[in-house]
């Protein structure tokens, strides 16, 4: 059959437009709700967990740790140190007013591949205290710089990672956590260090580690939005632990408590 005009040949081919038109539409809006922290997979799987957490640095800027306590948040991990010299300019008092507000509250270093473990452990133990009752130290290990497009080898980086690990346990008298990307997992961490508890990131997704570990912290969420800070960053990170209260308490004991 010959049409011409509106027939229906031309309305379906509208229809078909629109409808891809108003796919096109659905999937940008989705993405904008996404990026903005509006739509947040994760955020569904995260409520399943009871015990959750957020990890700052000075980019959140001044923190009230009140109000940022008030909202669901059980413990906080806190920027400490950043390779051989950095001190987050903000560590002493969102560790001081973190504690005071009763959260869990834990320290983090972020590993330079460029530093000695000897250096990096001493900038570490200038700057995070021995405090009974806090989260293990955590040492980032992520790729960053230049390392992302040419990532050093796992000889190098565990020529770094594994005596400044040993320098932390010594000290603290626990095993540091390991926090981890997937990339940096997949590289450096797989099949390896079974007493250093994980903690991963997976934004999209809940964790599903490549040699089947299971994590201890997830970092569900770098996207949320709470009251309580006033730095450069609009956004906050949301972490889960893996298991209750009571056990998040047991890992604040040292090693053989």
């Amino acid at each position: 059959m010959t049409t011409t005009g509106g027939g229906p040949r031309t309305r379906r081919r509208w229809g078909i437009a629109v409808g891809v038109g108003a796919g096109v539409v659905a999937v940008a809006v989705a993405a904008v709700l996404v990026f903005t922290g509006v739509l947040w997979p994760n955020r569904v799987f995260a409520a399943a967990l009871p015990v959750r957490g957020v990890d700052v640095s000075s980019y959140q800027g001044r923190i009230d740790w009140p109000v940022l306590s008030r909202q669901g948040i059980d413990f906080a991990i806190i920027k400490a140190t950043e390779g051989s010299s950095d001190q987050d300019e903000r560590f002493a008092a969102n560790w001081r007013d973190a504690r005071a507000s009763g959260l869990v509250v834990g320290a983090y270093h972020f590993l330079s591949f460029d530093s000695s473990a000897e250096r990096q452990a001493a900038n570490i133990f200038r700057t995070v205290p021995v405090v009974a009752g806090t989260a293990p130290l955590t040492v980032d290990v992520e790729l960053y710089g230049a390392y992302l497009s040419h990532p050093p080898s796992r000889e190098r980086v565990r020529s770094i990672l594994d005596p400044l690990l040993d320098a932390i346990e010594k000290h603290y008298g626990r095993p540091a956590i390991l926090y981890a990307t997937s990339t940096a997992y997949h590289r450096y961490l797989a099949d390896a260090y079974p007493d250093n508890p994980i903690w991963y990131r997976s934004v999209a997704l809940p964790p599903l580690l490549p040699d089947g570990r299971h994590w201890t912290f997830w970092q569900y969420s770098d996207r949320e939005r709470l009251a309580g800070y006033d730095g450069e960053e609009a956004f906050i990170d949301m972490d889960a632990f893996g298991g209750s209260r009571q056990a998040l308490e047991t890992l604040l004991q040292p090693t053989g408590q």
